[in-house]
């Protein structure tokens, strides 16, 4: 009798360990049961739902909606309200991910800069030798800085002095004060043009607009003297000029210099001045985004590597 008994509980005591130990078949098959079991209650919920709370999540999910449509409706309304127009969005090479700065737009730009734009406009916080390996070689760079005459000094008689610019010098500025370069042009400032791509909305857009925007004023807009119409200038009455002609200036390189060419160079180089780190930040993101997509996988291989095992394990109880 004893025998028999002991028998019977070894028995026992072996279904019930095989009864805890699960194999990951098992285990899977229930978890699929359960998502399955899941979905079929939150379907017999939508059913059982009824009508009028059906309604009632119609009705907010429609309110919802309509006032977020209002709110950009009525948003795009007030830009279409002011007296400007609001530039275009042009097809820039250097706005690409992977594309940098074209340095033979930015070469022609800052001969149009020198030609055309340094009669008013001042770059006072860009220096000869940031042209270096951007569009110019140093002898280049070296050649346009000795150009020009610099205000230096005191001398060892106190005096002031010029001579030519060296590369360390910043593009010179046509006025002496800003009461100088006010009293040269009817009143109105002309801004400095080294950041002038981040001071303005729309960025190189708004300045090939800008410089390609003069029209005669329409029906009903008077113009006082000494302005000109602009509709993309606030107000559309501005104190500059149109500047940019078809062949008021030439290229060194043989490029037709056609107005709109003329403004789109320009305005590259204007961006590349407000921006010199454009390409080596691009480069820095293409690098970081390499490096952590490696970093990314290894860590991802050795999460699952160590988790696995853990994840996996079974308990069995074999007194």
């Amino acid at each position: 009798m004893k025998l028999l008994s002991q028998s019977y509980w070894a028995v026992s005591r072996r279904d019930w360990a095989g009864s805890c130990v699960q194999t990951p078949t098992s285990i899977n098959s229930k978890q699929t049961g359960l998502l399955k079991k899941n979905a079929a209650k939150f379907s017999s919920s939508l059913k059982d739902m009824t009508a009028t709370r059906k309604a009632v999540l119609g009705a907010l999910g429609l309110f919802g909606g309509g006032a977020a449509g209002l709110a950009y409706a009525l948003n795009e309304s007030v830009k279409a309200n002011d007296l400007v127009a609001h530039p275009p969005t042009f097809p820039w090479n250097h706005n690409g991910y992977f594309e940098s700065m074209d340095a033979s737009s930015i070469r022609r730009g800052y001969e149009v800069y020198k030609n055309v734009c340094s009669a008013c406009h001042s770059m006072k916080y860009v220096a000869y030798r940031n042209l270096i390996g951007v569009s110019h070689t140093e002898a280049e760079a070296k050649a346009e800085a000795e150009s020009v005459q610099v205000v230096d000094g005191p001398n060892d008689s106190g005096e002031m002095f010029e001579r030519p610019g060296k590369l360390s010098d910043y593009f010179p500025a046509p006025y002496a004060n800003d009461e100088a370069a006010r009293s040269a042009n009817n009143g109105a400032l002309p801004p400095d043009l080294s950041y002038i791509t981040s001071a303005r909305h729309g960025g190189e857009n708004y300045i090939f607009s800008l410089l390609t925007g003069y029209v005669d004023p329409p029906a009903g807009i008077n113009v006082r003297e000494g302005l000109y119409y602009n509709p993309y200038f606030v107000g559309g009455s501005i104190g500059m000029a149109q500047a940019l002609y078809n062949e008021v200036s030439e290229y060194s390189d043989g490029t037709p210099a056609t107005a709109s060419q003329m403004a789109k160079d320009v305005s590259v180089f204007l961006k590349w001045c407000s921006e010199p780190e454009h390409d080596q930040r691009k480069k820095m993101a293409l690098k970081a985004m390499m490096m952590f997509s490696i970093i990314i996988s290894i860590s991802y291989y050795l999460k699952r590597h160590k988790w696995s095992a853990i994840k996996s394990r079974k308990f069995a109880y074999t007194p």
